[in-house]
């Protein structure tokens, strides 16, 4: 295609030397220089707000490019489009004409096309007696050749922006929720801290965020937060260390209180009669543990293969398995607080019960959690009736495991 190159517009529109800056800048790519002219677009509209350009100016240029035939704009010459505005307010979504006119002044004064107006200022090609092209005035896209590799540059920058700030709000949700979770936990838990501080610390970082805040201020906040989070879970986890140095000294003792030549041997495997329960197998729950008081004392230490019949679900919490009392206890331990049983009731309930009926007590409730609302006022209720003299884990152990029964016949059934 050959054009006159007209450097001037049409009309009372001024001249400038920013506009000649950009013709000159159009003419410095390279002739073997050639780009996707929609890869082109969708780097300017992720560069949109480093380039100052808007929405609608946008969708001007989407529609100037739709009348380029090509798919690859090459550099070294001219792209003339000549469409009429009728035509190119169709293709801009039915945009009013004034403001097409504005938006194509944007897009020349911003450098992304240029104007090559013929002399009467209308828009049209003159075609060869070939029928190929020989003139042709309207808009010169060929800007957007030369300037490719700037705008590829500028939506890599902005892709990068818009992923540090995601990263930025990541981080300030992950350390809100953290912060707001580990508190509650500390004042459940009763850990030795100054909670009312930490509350208000965290107050103050809570505010909302602004939709567009920039990194400069998402930054400092969520270093703010996190710092806040870190000192929590370092208190939790001093926490945590103290209360298992002090539960394997609690087990140890009791472990060596209870060495009699004829008790049971931890890793003893086989069930008794039912009969020995001292309950009819048949006896529905009363409660969904059944753990109602009775009259009987205290049995403690049942066959760990039926407590384990009865509550299957602790296993799970044990990486490898439950083949001990200890294994047992120390699965209980794990799950106690999984549970929202306190440390305080956990306490109580080892000093009356001791650690393996604690256990087993642990692992019923895990085992009808569904039907127990409050499991740490649960425990704290049976540890009041065996200091009574008045609870005994025979009913518990049947009642779950006839529960097991009747849903396996349901099932077979």
């Amino acid at each position: 295609m050959q054009t006159a190159q007209s450097t001037t517009p049409y009309g009372r529109r001024p001249y400038s030397l920013a506009l000649l800056a950009n013709q000159i800048a159009a003419k410095s790519s390279s002739s073997q220089t050639i780009v996707d002219k929609w890869r082109v677009l969708d780097d300017i509209r992720k560069a949109n707000a480093a380039l100052g350009v808007s929405d609608r100016t946008l969708s001007v240029l989407n529609a100037l490019l739709s009348f380029h035939q090509d798919t690859i704009l090459n550099g070294g010459e001219a792209i003339i489009v000549f469409p009429s505005n009728k035509n190119l307010a169709q293709r801009a979504n039915g945009m009013a004409d004034n403001t097409l006119r504005r938006h194509l002044a944007a897009l020349v004064e911003l450098g992304l096309i240029l104007r090559r107006d013929s002399p009467n200022g209308k828009r049209y090609a003159r075609k060869g007696e070939g029928g190929e092209i020989e003139e042709a005035f309207g808009f010169d896209l060929s800007p957007l050749v030369a300037r490719a590799a700037e705008f590829k540059g500028l939506a890599a920058e902005a892709r990068a922006r818009e992923q540090l700030l995601r990263s930025l709000r990541d981080r300030i949700t992950i350390s809100r929720r953290d912060i707001d979770k580990m508190i509650a936990t500390g004042l459940y838990e009763e850990v030795g801290a100054d909670w009312n501080a930490f509350s208000k610390s965290f107050a103050g970082l809570n505010g909302r965020i602004p939709r567009k805040a920039p990194a400069e201020v998402l930054g400092p906040l969520a270093g703010a937060l996190e710092h806040v989070a870190d000192q929590i879970r370092a208190i939790l986890e001093d926490h945590l260390q103290t209360t298992k140095i002090s539960a394997n000294g609690a087990h140890d003792e009791r472990h060596i209180q209870n060495s009699k030549p004829n008790s049971i041997s931890e890793s003893e495997m086989s069930l008794p009669e039912k009969k020995e329960a001292g309950i009819e197998p048949n006896v529905a729950p009363k409660t969904p543990l059944e753990l109602e008081a009775t009259q009987q004392p205290p049995k403690r230490s049942f066959p760990l293969p039926m407590v384990l019949e009865a509550c299957p679900d602790i296993a799970e919490h044990a990486p490898n398995g439950i083949r001990s009392w200890r294994e047992l206890m120390t699965a209980a331990t794990l799950v106690r607080p999984w549970l929202g049983i306190s440390p305080s009731a956990w306490e109580e309930a080892n000093a009356v019960l001791g650690p393996e009926d604690a256990a087993v007590i642990v692992a019923a409730i895990l085992q009808r959690s569904s039907s127990i609302n409050s499991p740490g006022g649960y425990l704290r209720n049976l540890t009041e009736k065996a200091r009574a003299g008045a609870f005994s884990l025979g009913p518990v152990l049947m009642a779950l495991i006839n529960a097991k029964m009747r849903a396996s016949t349901q099932k077979r059934a």
